[in-house]
């Protein structure tokens, strides 16, 4: 790919960047949601805080090979290196933007699945056990938007990366500036200054605060449709900016990927000249 085409890319893809970083900058709670937020019982808060923390753990660290289960990992990565290999040869605009198409299509699918999962049981009436089924389906789609770009998810430090995407996913103001800003860096540098435990507990409370009153909502039947649909739309907010940074390390590794090969090339010529 030319440095004219991996520089219009760079910009498609900063503009999208800014885009949802001013769709989410603000928290538009809407005034009954605020008013059903104002009645949750300090108690249900307090039980939604600790099934939050306790499904998201146990889920993140040892769900893994269930949720692998509902997808092909071996085909995504076989996916991975077909279209990277059509990106050298081709070298142009179109085969770089597969990827995201193979992505967008991916997120579809799992939005389709999270918005019958929490409707259905939004009718039953059931919040809290909904929670263990919205994180699976979450971290399915960021599994494989991560496959997609040609990163894994095993390391220490891609599981940190994935909680400090979601966190940051679900922050307003200054905090999604900042939090923006870090996953940025770790795209350049590859670090966090956080352990895995403290990111895993930020990025439960960023949910349960987020979903708190939905979840109320939810644990009332027919009512609780309204819970349930907050499933896919907070699906669908994480894995699209989960895609925007997956996105952005990926147009970096071929970055640097280019840079080096024109390096030694021009090293070559140098030797060959010299």
């Amino acid at each position: 790919m030319n440095r004219d085409h991996m520089s219009k890319e760079w910009s498609r893809l900063e503009r999208k960047e800014q885009k949802y970083l001013e769709q989410n900058r603000t928290v538009n709670a809407t005034a009954w949601q605020e008013a059903i937020e104002k009645r949750v019982p300090k108690k249900l808060n307090e039980t939604l805080d600790a099934a939050f923390y306790k499904a998201f753990s146990l889920v993140f660290e040892k769900g893994t090979p269930i949720i692998e289960k509902t997808y092909n990992r071996e085909k995504l990565k076989q996916d991975y290196q077909i279209n990277a290999y059509a990106a050298d040869v081709r070298k142009n605009a179109k085969t770089i933007r597969s990827f995201g198409k193979k992505a967008a299509g991916s997120r579809c699918v799992n939005l389709a699945v999270s918005a019958i999962e929490g409707v259905g049981m939004g009718v039953l009436g059931m919040g809290i056990p909904d929670i263990p089924v919205f994180i699976s389906v979450l971290l399915k789609s960021i599994y494989e938007i991560a496959l997609t770009y040609g990163f894994s998810y095993d390391s220490e430090e891609e599981k940190l990366f994935i909680l400090k995407l979601i966190e940051v996913a679900l922050s307003h103001e200054e905090n999604l500036t900042d939090g923006n800003s870090q996953i940025d860096r770790f795209i350049e540098n590859g670090t966090l200054v956080i352990t895995k435990e403290e990111q895993l507990r930020r990025t439960s409370d960023a949910l349960s605060k987020e979903l708190l009153y939905l979840k109320f909502l939810q644990g009332i039947p027919v009512v609780g449709v309204l819970g349930g649909i907050s499933d896919a739309y907070y699906q669908k907010k994480i894995s699209a900016y989960a895609s925007l940074k997956y996105q952005r390390r990926f147009l970096q590794k071929r970055s640097q990927k280019c840079y080096q090969k024109k390096t030694a090339q021009s090293w070559k010529r140098m030797q060959e000249q010299g």
